[in-house]
């Protein structure tokens, strides 16, 4: 192995240390004291835990013994030694952690603490080229199948059956709800970690003033343009249609420097959440 390779195996291996103690810190500090079970492999753990008395960490390791092994199967030895560490890293904290006590007893506010750190946690295990185990493996298989889905939902699809079983469990609605808000925190934040800097405006600009408009915006905002050829429905004639991509905050001087050069302009600005390209994120790598 290179030096090079070698210094990327220490840096993930530190994140994934790191982020473990994130997620466990979730669990442990907010999360299991509250009787919150947030769905996954973890969530059974915090079930079972009430059940049969076995910590919540070790019953995590256990339970993630199986699924380890179809990860084998599915993404061979390298990227389940990673994970392995991961999962070893996250029950011994959750172990560890789980006797200092909740740092709130406030129901919601746990929900919403326990809800961030692990999406925290889970988002940094995967762009260490892990997964925190048990449910992961299983959304990163779904992934490579249906790239369409995004991963805070297939969290979220697997992690709400989950919360309805702890609801029947602990025979408490208040706290499968509160439950069930974690995890849509989770999935919220998770999804932003993943894709939330890559958000963008994508605006297509019908003006009569086309190449005026694209040298300002190429020249004050310094964004790229393309033009399009359109032609007018009603009156037939073909013109140039400016089609730009730029950040979300820089979308609001676009639509100001188009006014101010063509204020009868026609804009259309729509949300795009995946960019690739430069100054954006590379075609070839991995996807989360």
């Amino acid at each position: 192995m290179s030096s090079k390779n070698w210094i990327r195996t220490i840096r993930d291996l530190i994140m994934i240390l790191i982020a473990a103690g994130v997620y466990a810190s979730g669990i442990s500090l907010f999360l299991d004291p509250n009787n919150l079970a947030p769905g996954g492999v973890t969530g059974i753990s915090v079930i079972l835990n009430r059940l049969c008395g076995i910590e919540t960490g070790t019953l995590y390791l256990l339970l993630n013994i199986p699924i380890l092994i179809l990860g084998i199967w599915r993404f061979g030895f390298r990227f389940i030694l990673k994970t392995a560490y991961a999962t070893v890293m996250t029950s011994a904290f959750t172990n560890l952690l789980s006797g200092q006590g909740a740092l709130t007893e406030d129901p919601l506010l746990a929900a919403m603490a326990g809800g961030v750190l692990i999406a925290c946690g889970i988002g940094l295990i995967f762009k260490a080229g892990a997964t925190t185990g048990g449910t992961d493996i299983i959304v990163k298989i779904l992934r490579q199948r249906y790239r369409h889905l995004k991963t805070g939902f297939l969290f979220q699809c697997i992690d709400i059956t989950i919360v309805a079983i702890s609801g029947f469990v602990f025979r408490d609605l208040n706290i499968a709800l509160y439950a069930l808000m974690a995890v849509l925190i989770s999935g919220r934040t998770l999804d932003y970690i993943l894709y939330g800097g890559d958000e963008a405006r994508m605006i297509y600009i019908v003006t009569n003033k086309p190449i005026e408009v694209g040298q300002k915006l190429m020249e004050e905002i310094k964004v790229g343009v393309t033009y399009l050829k359109g032609r007018g429905g009603w009156t037939r004639e073909e013109k140039d249609v400016i089609f730009c991509v730029v950040r979300k905050q820089l979308a609001p001087r676009v639509e100001e420097t188009v006014k101010q050069e063509d204020a009868s302009a026609f804009l259309i600005v729509t949300s795009a959440n995946e960019i690739y390209g430069e100054g954006y994120k590379d075609f070839f790598e991995e996807r989360i």
